[in-house]
């Protein structure tokens, strides 16, 4: 009993039949983010249908990958934290010009490549920077994951972006239906359905979607039974300078946004993230990023999705999230599985992602309320973070005029609100203070 007791919940095993039920809740919360991407970069490119299959089974068999290592571990890649790993959406802009400019899928996978083996090397790097991360950061980069969430839920529960009936009343009533699904299972259920809350709405609602015509299986008939994907099914990897340039920055970006989710994930989790752990899990996603190269996929990072639902549910076991990869395997060897899940219609998943998004922001102000805004510049450091990570998502062509390295960065409201929080608390609690100032500048950074 008493090496029970010892185990960190991180680390603790449910039983299969738990494993399986919140494995599955974790795929369902980010399987559209996850498919998103190829179908992104591949419309842009005019790939055939059967390439698009190609690239969404691939991706999701990286993805399961990409977890597993994460979540278990191996040598000194893994945080060893219930991390979901996706696509990155922060390369979909310079991979779509890549991929349309002449260069191609080799060109793509190239750079891809190349951007992985440098957050491999650029991992230990981070991880020393970690001291410049003290909760009014931390707070700071969790509320902004959250609330730049919100407006994709929003998506979803309005039908989908590009959706014919987008906004249709009977979109945003099935959402508001999932959703109060998820809150009553929270309220009412015994313990175990509660921490399933939603994988239950989501369920509930599909079960509800399909007599209304929300639903369409046509694409698991067409599904292969079987698909595996080899290296360089589209062809050699081409190295071009233009494009790894391209690809360092978005490196550099997913890495800045992976350190967030890893923090927040830590902070959920009650295991608070170290320098070497931290450094294990980008150098993770450094691998994870040249398997996508390798095997037709794209860069791949921590998933802000489902950090909301580890708060949310409060199943904090990486085991459970490790069982989700290997779901997520299964669906990328298994295209007819893929097609099944990919049938669950949007606004299903929009009122669940209402949720879970709004629990990741109410997590950030949970870690501020530990900050002290008495007598110094803390509140200015917030409320300019979050200005500036908003005003992306509030008004996405901001700087459409700009470089297209300058819109890679701050296009993307957690990155550029990261940065914000950094160079703040740098400026204004770690630089030295005028004269005239007092101490309470230096009583905060050790909050």
């Amino acid at each position: 009993m008493a090496t029970t007791a010892e185990v960190h919940p991180v680390d603790e095993i449910p039983p299969v039949r738990q494993l399986a039920a919140f494995g599955l809740q974790h795929v369902l919360a980010m399987y559209a983010g996850a498919v998103a991407v190829p179908l992104i970069v591949g419309g842009a490119m005019r790939l055939s249908p059967a390439d698009l299959a190609y690239l969404i089974t691939a991706d999701l068999l990286v993805c399961g990958v990409a977890t597993l290592i994460q979540c278990v571990g191996v040598w000194r890649f893994g945080v060893r934290l219930p991390i979901m790993q996706g696509c990155t959406f922060a390369a979909v802009s310079p991979m779509v010009l890549i991929g349309t400019t002449g260069g191609g899928l080799p060109a793509i996978y190239g750079s891809v490549i190349v951007a992985g083996l440098a957050i491999m090397l650029l991992a230990p790097v981070f991880g020393r920077l970690l001291r410049f991360f003290p909760p009014l950061v931390t707070g700071t980069v969790i509320l902004i994951i959250g609330v730049s969430l919100l407006p994709v839920a929003g998506n979803w529960a309005a039908g989908g972006v590009g959706a014919k009936d987008f906004g249709a009343p009977r979109n945003l009533a099935l959402a508001g239906f999932v959703l109060l699904v998820v809150l009553a299972v929270q309220r009412f259920a015994p313990p175990f359905l509660a921490r399933v809350a939603v994988l239950t709405g989501i369920v509930v609602g599909l079960a509800v979607a399909v007599p209304f015509g929300f639903t369409d299986f046509g694409g698991v008939a067409d599904a292969d039974w079987v698909g595996i994907s080899t290296p360089f099914h589209f062809g050699a990897p081409e190295f071009r300078v233009s494009a790894i340039v391209s690809m360092l920055v978005v490196a550099l970006v997913s890495m800045t946004e992976t350190t967030g989710d890893f923090i927040a994930v830590g902070e959920l989790t009650g295991r608070e993230v170290e320098p070497r752990s931290l450094a294990d899990g980008l150098r993770a996603d450094g691998l994870s990023t040249v398997l996508g190269g390798v095997f037709n996929t794209f860069p791949y990072t921590a998933y802000a999705q489902n950090v909301g639902l580890v708060g949310m549910t409060r199943v904090r076991s990486r085991w459970v999230v490790a069982a989700a990869g290997a779901l997520l395997v299964l669906l990328g060897l298994l295209p007819k599985l893929g097609a099944v899940v990919a049938a669950v219609p949007a606004p299903v998943l929009g009122g669940a992602g209402l949720v879970m998004f709004g629990t990741v922001a109410a997590s950030g102000l949970r870690t501020l309320a530990r900050v002290d805004f008495r007598d110094n510049h803390n509140l200015t450091v917030v409320a300019v973070s979050v200005a500036v990570g908003m005003l992306p998502v509030g008004v996405p062509t901001v700087y459409a005029k700009f470089p297209d390295w300058f819109q890679t960065v701050m296009n993307s409201g957690i990155s550029a609100g990261c940065l914000t929080a950094i160079v703040l608390n740098l400026l204004f609690n770690h630089l030295p203070a005028r004269k005239s100032e007092e101490a309470p500048v230096q009583v905060e950074e050790r909050v």
